[in-house]
């Protein structure tokens, strides 16, 4: 963020109160995302790690299958089919072994591209978004704001947060274009967006997404560089992509019906505990850089 909303700075130190503000919060956010979307070297990654996650790699991915299905390969990769949980395999379709391998690359293979693609773009801003104030010399001006550091902290969550699902949902529904087009006709039809996919998409990503990035804003109001809060985020990040991919394939807690759904219930439980207390790890002080 190189400028600050006016409006964050309307107003006398006496404004300052207790009572949280939604407006405010929004004028934090709004204030990033603007940046954000007047930086071509943050959306144009951000478009291309899209577009490779939730197109091109599937899309060359499914047609290869198609392709070595006559070569006996998709028999090869269908037998493998047999490592997933029973409840997994019984729900594959499809009346040919390349039909069952694409339907079940399709489902379970790429669970975690709905996991990494908001991870990454997510953590690329949080983890700049409170050392980076104080390495660009923005932060004194939120610090002398009328805003709080509650109002400061959920702000830039939620303009950490946008950009990640945003693409998620709009790489999400060109996924499922690709996925009905290439896997459907030997599937009897149209079958994606599946069940666990719609679960996994509005009920068990958005909570991993917020508890990852209360870790990761918690860890960019401590650090003493940009540098070194995207190297510890990383290390946040990968088991999260391993849980969510564990339960796609019902590894984890299983592939019964309500297993999906207490998982999601934990994950909105923690996010919400973790956001509760990451709050504390935004003082005034380390926006202005005088307290580590």
């Amino acid at each position: 963020m190189t400028a600050v909303d006016p409006t964050l700075l309307q107003g006398a130190p006496t404004a300052r109160t207790r009572r949280f503000d939604r407006h405010r919060m929004w004028v934090v956010a709004r204030t990033e995302l603007r940046q954000l979307l007047m930086s071509k070297d943050y959306w144009i990654p951000m478009v291309a790690l899209g577009s490779i996650f939730f197109l091109i790699l599937p899309a060359i991915v499914l047609l290869l299958i198609a392709r070595v299905g006559g070569a006996g390969a998709a028999q090869e990769a269908s037998s493998a089919l047999r490592f997933l949980p029973d409840a997994a395999q019984a729900k594959i379709q499809g009346s040919t072994a390349t039909a069952r391998t694409s339907y079940a690359v399709a489902v379970y293979l790429f669970a975690p591209i709905a996991v990494v693609v908001p991870l990454t773009i997510s953590t690329a801003v949080g983890a700049a978004s409170l050392v980076g104030e104080r390495e660009r010399g923005t932060g004194e001006f939120l610090a002398h704001s009328p805003a709080s550091v509650r109002e400061i902290y959920l702000g830039k969550i939620l303009a950490s947060f946008v950009p990640g699902y945003l693409t998620t949902l709009v790489g999400f529904g060109t996924y499922s274009l690709v996925v009905n087009l290439l896997v459907g006709p030997g599937a009897g039809g149209w079958f994606f967006p599946t069940t666990e996919w719609l679960v996994m998409m509005f009920w068990i990503i958005p909570p991993f997404l917020l508890l990852t990035l209360s870790l990761v804003l918690r860890l960019s109001a401590k650090v003493k560089s940009t540098a070194a809060a995207q190297q510890a985020s990383g290390l946040i990040t990968l088991p999260l992509i391993a849980i969510a991919y564990g339960q796609a394939t019902g590894t984890l807690l299983g592939n019964g019906a309500a297993s999906p759904w207490i998982f999601g219930a934990v994950a909105w439980t923690l996010a919400a505990v973790s956001l509760w207390f990451g709050v504390r790890s935004v003082t005034r002080n380390r926006l202005l850089g005088v307290a580590q």
